[in-house]
């Protein structure tokens, strides 16, 4: 069997794509094996189950591409399941294609995104998506705020227009509503209002985000995206990666080992996309009282053994305040509303790390690289 003959099968077979994941066959490892005997090629393909929907057009595809080769008249196609570690592996080839190639939206590749993850929700997620993005913008960046917990939207809420609608402008693009110096779309600035439930199934989800990005004039000048993510592993999240490959993920968790340990799964879920963690806040943490007894109701130490066995840092630990929720019932964010409060300098000193860790892109030159890391160094030493 001569080498040109398998050559010219598999390049024929990189034009078959799998219709679900975009991607051919052969770079998916979908093809295990080309034979030619004669006029005559076999071909043994493994699916990721056995009873794939899309199993007849794959191999339909593939007797055409293969047919079409001179000398060869007849192609029989021998279909197979993949075991659980080729189909791991052909996700992972899978989602690193879909992030290679993204379409491009509405935010500038220059711009630093932060996607601030849970992996369940009451851990206190969008509180903090909305005063690390205030607090950006108190260090003098342009920042936008995506509230992307499409079914659970209480962003509009926090800072205080949640009687405002969004509206079209030029090019019948959305243009985001300004507050308190930030860029804000939200579904909650769709609706009729607050108590209106959005009964959307995953591809309506997943629509939304893309659309958020796509058709809504973000300024080019933004130099931070925060991203309030919904909780858990699902639709959204995965249409994030796809849709922004320079997306990096922020966790947070609280100090209780229940949520540390869900946490850990947005993160497995965002390692798996190839989106960088840049590290973990650790919300509702012990605080001390009026009598100096430090108290812990959800328990301590969740956010350190999580950023730990993460192997990224630990940027905050924000302990339980009741200027936190009292500003966010009022639109008055905390670390705006009581900047002095323990509360809002621990997460103003969380948008300092972030700064260092994701520097504006035109601040992040070799120099100031080098500057950091003997900064990084001196500590250490």
């Amino acid at each position: 069997m001569a080498m040109t003959e398998i050559k010219a099968v598999e390049a024929a077979l990189r034009g078959v794509l799998d219709p679900e994941l975009g991607t051919d066959i052969v770079e998916l490892g979908m093809v295990k094996a080309i034979d030619v005997a004669g006029a005559t090629a076999t071909i043994k393909v493994a699916l990721t189950i056995a009873a794939c929907p899309m199993r007849d057009q794959i191999e339909m595809d593939v007797v055409r591409k293969v047919q079409a080769i001179p000398g060869i008249d007849e192609v029989i196609v021998e279909i197979g399941a993949m075991t659980q570690a080729e189909r791991s592996r052909l996700m992972e080839k899978a989602r690193r294609h879909a992030r290679e190639h993204a379409e491009p939206t509405m935010v500038s590749p220059l711009t630093r995104v932060i996607a601030v993850s849970s992996g369940k929700g009451g851990v206190g997620k969008s509180t903090v998506s909305v005063n690390l993005a205030l607090a950006l913008s108190d260090l003098g960046h342009e920042v936008g705020l995506l509230d992307a917990d499409i079914w659970g939207f209480s962003v509009p809420r926090m800072v205080g227009v949640s009687d405002q609608r969004l509206e079209a402008g030029e090019n019948r693009k959305i243009v985001p509503i300004e507050s308190q110096g930030i860029h804000l779309v939200s579904t909650g600035l769709i609706v009729g209002d607050e108590e209106t439930a959005l009964m959307w199934r995953g591809l309506m989800l997943s629509k939304a985000l893309e659309q958020f990005l796509r058709d809504v004039a973000w300024p080019a000048t933004l130099d931070y995206l925060i991203i309030d993510m919904p909780p858990g592993t699902g639709d959204i999240q995965m249409a994030l990666a796809r849709l922004l490959p320079q997306a990096e993920m922020l966790v947070i968790t609280t100090p209780q080992k229940a949520a540390q340990k869900v946490a850990a799964r947005a993160a497995d879920m965002a390692r798996r996309s190839f989106m960088p963690i840049i590290g973990v806040i650790e919300n509702m943490a012990p605080f001390v009282d009026d009598q100096g007894r430090t108290q812990e109701i959800f328990g301590s130490g969740g956010g350190a053994e999580l950023a730990a066995d993460l192997g990224v840092p630990l940027l905050s630990q924000v302990p339980l305040d009741p200027n936190v929720v009292t500003g966010g019932d009022n639109g008055a964010p905390v670390v705006r509303a009581r900047p002095d409060s323990p509360a809002a300098l621990e997460i103003a000193a969380a948008a300092v790390q972030v700064t260092r860790i994701l520097p504006p892109v035109e601040d992040d030159t070799c120099t100031s690289r080098i500057a950091l890391l003997a900064e990084q160094l001196a500590e250490i030493g």
